[in-house]
């Protein structure tokens, strides 16, 4: 209960905070850049080596590509019907592609599953999210914005991200069976335990309101894809017809229904993929995507009831 009741408190005390002016403006750049080359980098090194390497640790890494790469063909499908321009496109499938799997997804998992939860949190988030959106995600903002990244520029940017090197450094601990001594490992839980709280408040400090205009279709499409369309996809495949079940998978499920990745919406304005329209997704969807998690938790838990 004290988890969901920090979610909620965090998330409005970043709008209270932007609406009185008592958060400088962008100030949420400041705390997303501790969160992912900090916060995140120190949860993986925690995390990571002390997961049990088995089968089941491929499907919570396959939901962010597989998200991704369901957006690209249904936005480019669907985009050219409806004769959307290239970058409202490349906006949707940015902003629809990928999930919050971290700023939301660790705060959800943690107060539904406990801290054991957020093993499977960084398999999704890390190999998962991060590497999808830095390959994958950069490719196509590129190619819809008209810019143009060689394979070099991209592998060096990978490369040189924080969370990318934490990550093949916890990976490297699990594989070899090393110790962190107890110190360090300490270190690294409480440098995560700012995850949660600085990624809220992040969150919550752009959630806000504008016209739809001609953004409304599009933003629709967006959401409905995000949070209804490929969660139902992911809940046929692994539930219905690969037959999975298990604590892993309910949560590589429940991350699949996360709402808009901040860092996504960031690098699809960054790359003039329509701003405004990647902000209402992001501002719309967050708070819509806590009603429909909801909504698929019940569902989660009725049809393992059912299956019982």
């Amino acid at each position: 209960m004290s988890n969901l009741i920090l979610l909620f408190l965090c998330l409005f005390l970043g709008f209270f905070l932007r609406k009185t002016k008592l958060f400088p403006e962008n100030g949420h750049l400041a705390l997303n850049s501790f969160v992912i080359n900090i916060s995140l980098s120190a949860l993986s090194l925690y995390y990571i080596p002390k997961i049990v390497l088995n089968f089941q640790v491929i499907f919570p890494v396959m939901v962010p590509w597989l998200n991704v790469i369901l957006a690209f063909v249904f936005f480019s499908f669907w985009g050219k019907i409806r004769n959307w321009s290239k970058a409202v496109i490349g906006a949707l499938i940015l902003c629809a592609g990928f999930g919050n799997t971290s700023f939301v997804g660790i705060p959800v998992i943690q107060s539904l599953y406990g801290e054991s939860g957020l093993e499977t949190v960084m398999l999704v988030d890390q190999p998962g999210s991060f590497v999808a959106l830095s390959t994958l995600g950069i490719t196509l903002a590129n190619f819809y914005s008209g810019e143009k990244n060689s394979v070099t520029e991209i592998l060096k940017k990978i490369l040189k991200f924080p969370p990318f090197v934490a990550f093949s450094v916890a990976v490297v601990l699990n594989i070899f069976n090393i110790d962190v001594p107890f110190v360090i490992d300490d270190v690294f839980a409480k440098l995560g335990a700012t995850t949660v709280p600085l990624a809220l408040v992040s969150v919550g400090s752009q959630l806000k309101w504008q016209k739809l205009e001609h953004d409304a279709k599009p933003l629709f499409w967006a959401l409905l894809f995000k949070l209804i369309v490929f969660p139902t996809f992911i809940f046929v495949l692994f539930f219905l017809v690969l037959k999975q079940r298990g604590t892993m998978i309910e949560i590589a499920f429940l991350e699949s229904a996360m709402g808009p990745m901040v860092t996504a919406v960031i690098i699809a304005s960054a790359h003039r993929l329509e701003p405004k329209l990647c902000n209402l997704i992001l501002g719309i969807g967050i708070p819509l995507s806590l009603v429909t998690l909801a909504v698929w938790y019940l569902i989660l838990h009725y049809s393992g009831m059912m299956a019982n």
